[in-house]
C-alpha cells in the first residue's frame, strides 16, 4: 500500500468553495472510480490557512496511474469542474507526493 500526499493551495478566499466542491462532486466521482481518500485536513497554525491536504490509498502505482487518468478525463468531472469555477479559478498550485511507509510505520 501507498499513499499519496496532495496539497492543494487555493487563491485568497477561496477554500470554501474547494471544500464545497469535494463534498458535493469529487468524492462522488473518486467512488464511482473506485479512488479511496485516506483523510482531509486543513490549516490551523500552518504556513497558511487557505491549504487543504489529504491523502489517497493506492494498491500500487499502476493502479493510482489507471484510477486517476480515468478521473481526470470523466466527463462528468470536467464538466462540474468547470461550474465550480465559474467565479473564477479556485486553486493556485497543488503539489503532491507519493509515500512509501517504512518498515517501522503503523500504516502498511
Amino acid at each position: 500500500m501507498i499513499h499519496e500526499l496532495r496539497v492543494y493551495r487555493c487563491l485568497p478566499g477561496r477554500l470554501p468553495a474547494l471544500l464545497k466542491r469535494f463534498e458535493t462532486t469529487t468524492l462522488k466521482l473518486w467512488e464511482k472510480h473506485g479512488i479511496r481518500q485516506a483523510g482531509f485536513w486543513t490549516t490551523v497554525i500552518g504556513e497558511s490557512n487557505q491549504d487543504l491536504h489529504y491523502l489517497l490509498a493506492w494498491e500500487s502505482l499502476a493502479e493510482r496511474e489507471a484510477k486517476w487518468a480515468a478521473f481526470q478525463s470523466d466527463p462528468e468531472w470536467i464538466a462540474k469542474r468547470a461550474e465550480s469555477e465559474k467565479d473564477g479559478p479556485i486553486v493556485a498550485n497543488i503539489v503532491n507526493a507519493i509515500l512509501q511507509p517504512t518498515a517501522f510505520s503503523a500504516v502498511r
